[in-house]
């Protein structure tokens, strides 16, 4: 007597702010529909449906940023297989064959069970909690940056109106001794009313990293000379004035916040041992190799370098009909955060060439070289792709950098 095949039921969200509409299909069939909402009671009740099916159970759901977190920490939770769609890979598939004129919670719950079976959903594998948390500290990082260039472009704008030559202490990059220089005197006229040996002192006591005697004196010369030629355009006591402290303060927090999750996003990624496997890439930093961990993640849920690819969004989309071929651009559906790590590190070994030989350097110069040259953007997309195939190589078989090796493998 032959086994009967096992029976397959397909359980699909359609996730909001704090709720889901669940449904549960058995191939066309709806057993139950409900909404239910994120928290412990709402997830039990699915989860008692749940036990009830006599057969495989795959859970659907989209991405919603942080609405479909505690989805997915449900699924993970209680061992259960789950697909994740991607926001534009869901519409697409929702859409074919349907008119979609109209959208409800209902509606979509309702299209993701039925059109399972027409599509090769691959199920989300879950990764270990190292690099979930290393993921968690890599988003942290970004996130610090990101405001630190915000707080900046304020405090530029307030310092235009209070005191513009006060800019030329971090003409390139802001610094917790020109922070400090700032918060103090934010106004030419407190730098008048102050003498050389008071600003100095006060130099020397509010500044975080130890400074000489001569250094301070140097600077406290150099700010009551940008007082005397300086023509604020408003007076101490007014709003923008207040608002180059605020800023300063506010950026002189952040730079030690960002420093802390430094370290403690490398400590983490030291670990794993892709680490020391990304250190030994000329042009990769601690930084940079613990950022791009957190993003890419276990490359070994990946069965190729082209899915990693796929993943970050820089595979090629081509566009063809009949005789017209349309220009190859990348995909740009995965992972932004991913590309401009990976954008930033080509750009540095780029910069840092003449370190260490590196065959993904001479590709760059080879694409702007050759008969057509390439846009540099164009090459740099088309390193980082190398770049992911070599790290994917690196990570799978062990093996630190060797240009020599890479060099013959690219022949």
């Amino acid at each position: 007597m032959k086994r009967g095949k096992m029976m397959e039921f397909v359980v699909a969200l359609d996730v909001s702010m704090g709720k889901s509409y669940s449904v549960i299909y058995q191939d066309q069939r709806c057993l139950y529909e409900e909404e239910i909402s994120h928290n412990q009671l709402g997830f039990q009740q699915l989860f008692d449906h749940i036990q009830t099916l006599p057969g495989s159970v795959t859970v659907v759901f989209e991405a919603t940023g942080i609405y479909s977190k505690p989805v997915e920490s449900f699924c993970q939770r209680n061992a259960l297989r789950y697909c994740i769609l991607n926001p534009l890979e869901a519409k697409k598939q929702l859409e074919l064959g349907t008119l979609r004129s109209w959208k409800t919670d209902k509606h979509d719950a309702h299209l993701l069970a039925q059109s399972h079976s027409l599509h090769r959903r691959e199920e989300k594998r879950t990764q270990s909690a190292i690099y979930q948390n290393l993921r968690d500290f890599s988003r942290f990082y970004q996130e610090i940056e990101e405001e630190i260039k915000r707080m900046r472009m304020y405090l530029h704008n307030a310092l235009q109106l209070s005191f513009p030559e006060l800019e030329q202490f971090f003409s390139s990059r802001v610094t917790p001794y020109a922070l400090s220089l700032m918060e103090l005197f934010p106004h030419p006229d407190l730098v008048l009313d102050s003498s050389i040996t008071k600003i100095k002192n006060q130099l020397i006591l509010h500044t975080s990293k130890n400074i000489s005697q001569n250094r301070a004196k140097q600077k406290a010369v150099e700010i009551m000379s940008y007082a005397h030629s300086s023509y604020p355009s408003v007076p101490p006591e007014s709003v923008q004035t207040q608002k180059v402290r605020y800023y300063a303060r506010q950026l002189l927090h952040l730079l030690e916040e960002k420093e802390r999750v430094a370290k403690e996003l490398i400590e983490e990624a030291k670990n794993l041992p892709e680490f020391e496997l990304f250190l030994s890439v000329p042009g990769i930093g601690e930084i940079s190799a613990a950022l791009v961990m957190g993003e890419l993640g276990d490359l070994s849920r990946f069965s190729n370098h082209k899915k990693v690819n796929a993943f970050v969004g820089i595979d090629i989309r081509r566009y063809q009909s009949g005789k017209y071929h349309g220009q190859d651009h990348i995909n740009e559906r995965g992972n932004p955060k991913g590309r401009k790590i990976l954008y930033i590190i080509i750009r540095n070994m780029i910069r840092q060439q003449k370190a260490a030989p590196n065959h993904i350097v001479d590709y760059y110069y080879k694409l702007k070289k050759q008969p057509t040259p390439k846009k540099d953007k164009v090459a740099v997309v088309a390193c980082m792709n190398k770049l992911i195939k070599c790290m994917y190589s690196m990570a799978w078989n062990h093996t630190k950098y060797d240009y020599s090796h890479a060099v013959s493998m690219d022949q």
